[in-house]
């Protein structure tokens, strides 16, 4: 998608620096990684350019393209068409079988796993990062709007997991188009609000896209594991391979996420990313704890855990996902006690996952369950989410 030009801007001075990353991962990666830092989604950036010259014409086009495709568009604007262009462009792994399939390993878990995976895990990593925290700095409503974005978050995940969810024109293609553009629109506001690059690089820059497309893989699937949740060699693979797909949609550089296929390689790519990442900030820790806060009250009313119970498990959680080093950056309890228990649990959570992958008959109603609980949240009245209006 881009070339690297690393003499082209400043280096972002809270992105470590140059020569600290050039010593651990070399010049092609270090090239690859100031690139990245200050480069947002040039694609989508125009159609928001676009969309503020012209107005509800290119609007309306986006909307149809996005929906109906490309060709359904009579005389698309220009960065519309470069757009869809791009994400119409099918890569060779994303085939009928990958499309149709659609991300089983996701559905494997219980939905209680994957929302405390969404939380403590992947979202309470993607806000540890000072430039995304500062990012949803500018949005205001930090702390109040927590139980939307994470429900819209979830909203948006069980869209693109389902099978076919992610052929075009189907509602988790539609909805990742439409996160792709929210991340857009967010990102010219954060500058109108001034916005530090010369600190953090470009408002949601490649590092922090990448950095996030991590946190819904790797981390969440090692936070499901430490759950109990484990998942084959095979099944991981496919995961991956399905996520590739999701990142050409998202408007990711290939070269920060195409060929993961395993937990070690993401791991390895994810060391560059957080090289240049920043430790936490204040914010970070507030969107943290407002993170754990609103899925806290999601547990009670999902599962009937009360808060008192469910908030220092889920603090005792967020501490085994993310190391103890990260929990005190973020101000997090040491909920000794609520960790005691947690092993036992933990245990009879995985003898009885491995008790029903085990059983053809309960493997297949496991998935099916998950699946039918997805298409549930998405059929739940409500307002429409914040990336179905950006």
């Amino acid at each position: 998608m881009g070339t690297v030009s690393p003499a082209s801007t400043a280096w972002p001075h809270e992105r470590s620096t140059r020569s600290a990353v050039l010593a651990q991962f070399g010049e092609a990666r270090t090239d690859l990684a100031g690139w990245a830092l200050t480069t947002g989604d040039p694609l989508a950036d125009a159609v928001v350019a676009e969309i503020h010259a012209g107005g509800g014409p290119v609007r309306s086009a986006l909307t149809t393209a996005i929906r109906d495709g490309l060709a359904a568009v009579t005389d698309p604007p220009p960065a519309v068409a470069a757009l869809l262009t791009q994400t119409e462009a099918t890569p060779a792994y994303a085939d009928d079988a990958l499309l149709d399939a659609g991300c089983r390993p996701y559905f494997s878990s219980h939905p209680a796993s994957r929302m405390i995976a969404l939380s403590a895990g992947a979202l309470v990593r993607t806000y540890s990062s000072p430039s995304i925290a500062a990012v949803l700095h500018t949005t205001g409503r930090l702390v109040e709007a927590a139980d939307r974005r994470l429900l819209e978050t979830g909203m948006w995940l069980n869209a693109a997991m389902l099978p076919g969810g992610l052929r075009r024109g189907a509602a988790g293609y539609v909805a990742t188009l439409q996160v792709r553009m929210m991340h857009a629109h967010i990102r010219r506001h954060a500058r109108a609000r001034g916005f530090d690059e010369a600190a953090h690089g470009a408002p949601i820059n490649q590092i922090d896209l990448a950095r996030t497309w991590m946190d819904f893989t790797v981390t969440s699937y090692r936070a499901e594991q430490a759950m109990g949740f484990d998942r084959t060699p095979s099944e991981v693979a496919a995961a991956y391979r399905y996520w590739w797909h999701l990142a050409h949609l998202l408007g990711l550089d290939p070269r920060l996420t195409d060929g993961v296929s395993s937990h070690e390689q993401a791991a390895g790519v994810d060391a560059l990313l957080q090289a240049v990442t920043g430790p936490a900030s204040p914010v970070s820790a507030a969107l943290a704890d407002a993170s754990l806060a609103s899925i806290a009250r999601s547990l009670h009313e999902v599962v009937g855990v009360p808060v008192r119970i469910g908030r220092p498990a889920l603090d005792a959680l967020t501490r085994r996902f993310h190391g103890h080093g990260l929990g005190d950056d973020l101000g997090l309890p040491r909920a000794t006690a609520a960790d005691a228990l947690l092993g036992p649990a933990i245990a009879a959570v995985r003898w009885d996952h491995r008790r029903r992958r085990a059983d053809p008959d309960a493997w297949r109603r496991v998935h099916e369950t998950g699946m039918a609980a997805a298409r549930g949240l998405l059929e739940q009245p409500g307002e429409p989410p914040a990336f179905r209006t950006a």
